[in-house]
């Protein structure tokens, strides 16, 4: 029997997240539950401001990658951009690809067309090199391409990485953006690969600002009783490099022993009162001592007119990332973050055109982000709700509208959830059938009636691959099912010639979710084995196949799915290797959810869906919210299904409401486990349903149990 855990939660942390960020009680409980409770959490589910994602610039090997890519501009070199034919390798490449040609570059775009494999190769850089082509770089793959590199760097082409998969123990030599890297500077690993290459596209936008590559002080002095703490601020590119806090008594020190002269030699000093600052300098040091200030605070109060007659210690106050830290900013972090949101106005003025790409930008790395299941926390919720927010105002990019529409979904308020179930599949199966190119021309086309064409191609595309999946899964079931013995319970194999290629992924996960277990699927193509892995709770794809040793040619990918591929006459030895390995999986031995939340009858109203929208998007590692009632009224029973009784449709009364719940697929509990005239403990998500136009609340049943009489 499935286990029900509601996990207490303290009185005191509930009630603080209520009173500091000013949520209900609800929802600060189910935060505590999910233990999200520190501030750098919370923000990404209580903003959705742009200004909270991170700067393009952390990542370590940034500025060197533009510069790489603006001489290559300045030279007129011919640049490829190789990319992989899944959702998340169309869309890096579309975000690349359309951001260099409006940079005036001679750029070309390349991924594995029909049944090439995975990954950056020797014939690709042949075929490049044969154009004179310079620099090739690779968006959501290259990470482990290091022979790849080196053959590239034989042919006088240098190579730029971006990508977002685990990386190998020795690096390809290259440029390389991925924050899965050990020194990749960036804060955030679980980005897609689409997400890295619009955070390339972001610092290139940036290049063409006067800031870039400059380096400024943000310099500011505060009185502590008879001595003066002067603040510093080291920024390049938006980012803090360094930072000086030094305490002085007036008249005690010669300013030429003190850190302050080494630490702003040749930079742009910029503090928020000149003339005060001024005085409070030549209170500490004398008035022989002449520094050179640029004063922000005319400049700042033009954009922000609330800042005019503000010291930086009111200021500090009303920044909005401050109030998420969990220490109290200084004046110094106050005013970097108003300068920062400053030059980012002043950009925006100046630069219209990249905001409306930025837009556009944004819903690409929205689907990358769905489609490639990166973890629903930190800055990938903003990329989500940004993605989403002018597709749901009817400003859906080019391309994208026009598949939208042809699936029907236009009209509607679409979620995360709406999108990953319905458009990242039709867009993924163009790559699964070998023609990933459609996908790219549906983005890039200017031709509104190609547009049509395409996204209606695709569509048809995934109505072939659902009839190749109806045709495959029987074979693949059997083949699992009798497997499982063989890996004792720990994993299951389907393994086949009649599998295609292209539906591996989606074969693994179907058995995963279907028996519960590890599952891996086996395609050939030629003198190869290609296949993928999809995992279950607790179970880390790429670290089980990183047990394999050399054995593969090319492995790699995310915690619960990956994919690999071997020579085919080490069939035997891999089926050998993965009976041994399997031993050393755990399993979670029975079925356990975890309760975010108890609503008695008289909390279930209509009201009760605000609380579930402010928790959107969910997808992993934020699933929807799971709710539990007790003792609910039966009202009604149901057994619904076209050919037999499948599902259930229980309607409680709640007092002033009546909510109709959907128990899918267990239709034989009624009679069994309850009868109508009983009241049910229920655990359930919360829904909306649309019919006719008309749109209502609804529950769907996880689990139920027969109230224990008391």
């Amino acid at each position: 029997m499935a286990q029900w855990n509601k996990k207490s939660v303290s009185v005191e942390v509930v009630k603080e997240l209520c009173e500091r960020y000013k949520i209900d009680p609800v929802s600060a409980s189910i935060f505590a539950r999910r233990q999200i409770t520190e501030g750098k959490d919370l923000l990404y589910f209580l903003e959705n401001d742009l200004r909270f994602q991170h700067c393009p610039f952390l990542f370590s090997e940034m500025e060197d990658a533009v510069d790489r890519i603006l001489a290559a501009k300045e030279e007129g070199e011919k640049v490829l951009i190789f990319g992989d034919r899944d959702v998340d390798g169309v869309s890096s490449t579309t975000i690349l690809y359309d951001c260099l040609k409006e940079m005036g570059l001679d750029v070309h775009w390349s991924i594995p067309m029909g049944d090439d494999t995975y990954g950056l190769n020797k014939k690709i850089i042949d075929a490049f090199a044969a154009q004179n082509g310079t620099l090739i770089i690779t968006v959501d793959c290259g990470i482990t391409a290091r022979e790849e590199a080196a053959y590239a760097a034989e042919k006088y082409i240098d190579l730029i990485i971006t990508d977002h998969h685990n990386p190998v123990e020795e690096l390809p030599e290259a440029i390389i953006l991925d924050p899965k890297t050990e020194n990749s500077g960036y804060p955030f690993c679980d980005i897609s690969g689409a997400a890295v290459a619009y955070k390339l596209v972001q610092a290139l936008r940036f290049s063409k600002t006067e800031l870039y590559k400059e380096d400024i002080c943000l310099l500011n002095v505060v009185p502590v009783n008879e001595a003066y703490t002067i603040e510093c601020l080291k920024v390049r590119n938006m980012t803090i490099k360094s930072k000086l806090f030094e305490t002085i008594v007036p008249g005690t020190v010669d300013i030429s022993r003190t850190k302050l002269l080494p630490f702003l030699d040749g930079q742009q000093i910029f503090v928020w009162d000149a003339e005060i600052t001024k005085k409070l300098l030549s209170k500490i040091f004398g008035n022989g001592v002449e520094f050179n200030l640029m004063d922000l605070r005319p400049e700042i109060a033009k954009v922000f007119k609330f800042a005019a007659e503000k010291s930086l210690l009111a200021l500090k106050d009303l920044s909005k990332i401050a109030h998420y830290s969990e220490k109290p900013a200084t004046e110094i972090e106050g005013f970097y973050n108003l300068f920062v949101t400053f030059i980012q106005q002043k950009n925006a003025a100046k630069f219209p055109d990249d905001i409306k790409n930025e837009e556009k930008d944004l819903q690409l790395v929205m689907l990358a982000a769905l489609a490639d299941m990166m973890p629903l926390k930190n800055e990938n919720r903003i990329f989500i709700k940004k993605g989403l927010e002018p597709i749901n105002s009817g400003k859906s990019r080019d391309g994208l509208r026009e598949l939208i529409n042809s699936l029907a979904l236009n009209g509607k308020k679409l979620t995360a959830t709406d999108i990953a179930w319905n458009v990242t599949p039709a867009l993924n199966a163009a790559g699964r059938l070998g023609q990933p190119e459609l996908a790219i021309k549906l983005f890039m086309s200017k031709d509104a009636k190609e547009r049509l064409e395409l996204a209606e191609k695709i569509i048809s595309l995934n109505e072939q691959r659902k009839q190749i999946m109806a045709d495959v899964m029987p074979e693949a079931e059997k083949n699992a099912l009798e497997s499982i013995e063989t890996y004792s319970g720990k994993l299951c194999l389907a393994i086949s010639e009649k599998i295609p290629r292209g539906v591996t992924g989606l074969i693994a996960q179907r058995l995963a979710k279907q028996f519960n277990l590890p599952a891996f699927t086996v395609a050939f193509l030629d003198n190869l084995c290609v296949g993928s892995v999809r995992g279950v709770p607790g179970f880390n794809a790429p670290v089980f196949l990183n047990q394999f040793g050399d054995f593969f040619i090319d492995f790699g990918g995310h915690t619960a799915s990956a994919g690999f591929q071997f020579e085919r006459a080490k069939l035997d030895e891999f089926l050998s290797k993965l009976k041994e390995l399997s031993q050393t999986v755990e399993l979670e031995e029975c079925e356990e959810f975890e309760v975010d939340a108890e609503l008695p009858a008289k909390y279930m109203t209509p009201d009760v869906l605000k609380i579930i929208d402010s928790f959107e998007p969910y997808g992993m590692e934020n699933q929807p919210l799971t709710f539990m009632s007790r003792s609910l009224k039966i009202y009604d029973v149901q057994q619904l299904g076209k050919t037999e009784r499948q599902h259930l449709k229980i309607t409680f009364d709640c007092g002033k409401n009546k909510w109709p719940a959907m128990f899918w697929g267990e239709a034989e509990r009624y009679h069994r486990d309850f009868e109508k005239e009983d009241r049910l403990d229920i655990l359930f998500h919360i829904t909306r349903n649309e019919f006719n136009g008309a749109v209502t609340p609804q529950l769907i049943l996880e689990d139920l149990k027969r109230t224990e009489q008391q």
